[in-house]
């Protein structure tokens, strides 16, 4: 925005033939509009704009609960140490379910492990074989 009240000013200076601009070529009168449009299309790939529209509406949503419970009773202050101590806990079980889950993983790939080490090998007869081969003895 600051690019584009920019180039409005030097646009009206050198129009009105008014200080330096008026002695600027139009290619320098217009450049803060390049540098706008630059600008706007680098907001947009990184996601800047985005994260700065969600900010807004996180705070919007935060300003409307504080407002609820003031208008209930009830101090936002409290609502805001039980809203940590719930993400605390969450957390707390997050890491609780990760350390199970690992345990869980290893005892699976013990487990996997096992089986595959314990195939015949190919080269050893077994009551599965193929009937078409005989065993070496009664050849």
């Amino acid at each position: 925005m600051l690019f584009v009240v920019l180039g409005v000013l030097l646009v009206a200076l050198k129009l009105a033939e008014i200080g330096p601009p008026a002695l600027w070529s139009w290619w320098g009168v217009l450049s803060p509009f390049a540098a706008a449009v630059v600008w706007w299309m680098w907001a947009d790939m990184s996601g800047h704009t985005k994260r700065r529209a969600m900010d807004k509406m996180e705070e919007k949503k935060i300003e409307r609960r504080r407002k609820s419970l003031s208008a209930l009773g009830l101090d936002y202050r409290a609502f805001d140490k039980q809203k940590k101590a719930a993400e605390k806990f969450k957390e707390q079980r997050r890491r609780e379910v990760d350390k199970v889950e690992s345990k869980r993983d290893e005892q699976r790939k013990k487990h996997r492990d096992s089986i595959m080490h314990s195939r015949l090998d190919s080269g050893v007869s077994s009551q599965f074989a193929d009937s078409t081969q005989q065993p070496d003895n009664k050849r």
